[in-house]
């Protein structure tokens, strides 16, 4: 009966699958797996193999077979992944090895890991949490006793530990006295970049990821530090470009659509913002964060009642939250629907009295709706808290 099911399930979803592409298929099949729901997501992405028999797709539903336990389907979709690239499924089957508690498999597959293209960071494997089953194991000791990363990885490493606690000071440092040793190095060269965007020197953080980027053209940390590049010196045009490339590419990170949303808000591209912010709501429903930004989104294209209904579904959702009564308050005062703009700030204001804005509002409100006293009470709370604005408004109403 289940395979039943199953099978039922799996021609449902193959035929909602009409033109999305590959990335539509990932980002789709993690949400459902981060929103508890792997059954759903291995239906999905069983589907989307008929037609992307790839790499990515079967590392995707192994991550979904993973979550719910199937721990040899998982074995068996890294495998696959193997065979269509050499080293790809590694990680994975070192994870799932941990996760049986086998330190020593674990260990096999983590060596053929790091010997193949896929080689990932220590910092990554010593983070990731599968492995705490066997990190007091004596061959994981072991393994780690041994020279596994080069001068130049751990001085990357440095490097970026050095920059997250913001000490550009050592970074360089470090940095300077690796050139020399590792020309032509396009990790390092990335590094440097990575210190000039901290430096915000962007042309030449940009310079330095154009320059590697050539010989590395789909290289997934060398895009993201670009667009991050793009959008600091104020270029958000390439920033969606370089966004788009990332999507294209089949990169399942669904933050992606917000960052690229942000990047269309600044070029004006208001319709598409708000599309790649429905598309993320699609994946994760009742977001809040993505719920404010639609209803912001409706708004600025003119559109105040789609914008006062997410920001309703927001609070439905969030009723105790002061930014969601700001935002359909704000919505509302646009509208100059001064009754409901002012319930909703009195309510954000209980929640969190420290918003000399909110104060102000609420005073423009009053004052609309012919309460001048209760107005000037606002505006000099407002002012109270540092918001210059109420100064003209307690001086032309409240001032005898």
């Amino acid at each position: 009966m289940k395979r039943t099911l199953f099978f039922i399930l799996l021609s449902l979803t193959a035929a909602g699958l009409q033109g999305q592409t590959k990335s539509d298929f990932l980002m789709k099949g993690r949400a459902l797996v981060e929103r508890g729901k792997p059954d759903e997501a291995i239906s999905l992405l069983s589907a989307a193999l008929e037609n992307y028999p790839e790499r990515d797709v079967y590392l995707e539903r192994a991550e979904a077979f993973a979550t719910r336990g199937d721990y040899s389907q998982a074995i068996n979709d890294y495998n696959s992944a193997n065979s269509v690239s050499s080293g790809s499924g590694e990680y994975g089957l070192s994870r799932i090895y941990a996760l049986k508690g086998d330190a020593a498999t674990a260990v096999y597959h983590l060596e053929l890991c790091l010997g193949s293209e896929y080689r990932r960071s220590e910092k990554e494997i010593m983070l990731d949490p599968s492995f705490s089953l066997v990190e007091n194991r004596p061959e994981w000791r072991q393994f780690w006793k041994s020279d596994i990363y080069s001068s130049v990885e751990k001085g990357i490493a440095e490097i970026e530990y050095n920059l997250s606690t913001g000490n550009i000071s050592d970074a360089k440092t470090v940095f300077t006295s690796l050139t020399g040793s590792y020309p032509g190095n396009n990790d390092l060269a990335c590094a440097g970049a990575l210190i000039s965007f901290n430096e915000k020197k962007y042309p030449e953080a940009l310079k330095t990821l154009d320059g590697i980027l050539a010989n590395a053209p789909g290289n997934e940390k060398y895009l993201k530090l670009l667009a991050l590049t793009q959008e600091a010196s104020g270029n958000p045009a390439g920033a969606s470009s370089t966004y788009t490339r990332l999507i294209a590419a089949g990169t399942a990170e669904p933050e992606l659509l917000l960052l690229r949303a942000e990047s269309y808000r600044k070029t004006g591209e208001t319709d598409r913002a708000l599309g790649d912010v429905e598309k993320f709501l699609d994946l994760y429903p009742g977001d809040k964060k993505a719920l404010s930004r639609a209803g912001r989104l409706s708004a600025a294209s003119g559109d105040n009642l789609k914008a006062l209904t997410y920001f309703s579904e927001n609070l439905r959702l969030h009723p105790n939250d002061a930014e969601c009564y700001i935002d359909r308050a704000d919505s509302y005062f646009v509208s100059k629907s001064w009754d409901f703009a002012a319930k909703d700030y009195s309510m954000a204001l209980d929640l969190q009295p420290e918003n000399p804005e909110a104060w102000l509002n609420m005073g423009i409100a009053r004052l609309s709706m012919g309460k001048k006293d209760d107005a000037c009470f606002y505006f000099r709370k407002a002012f109270g808290q540092g918001n210059k604005k109420a100064a003209e408004y307690l001086s032309k109403n409240c001032i005898k």
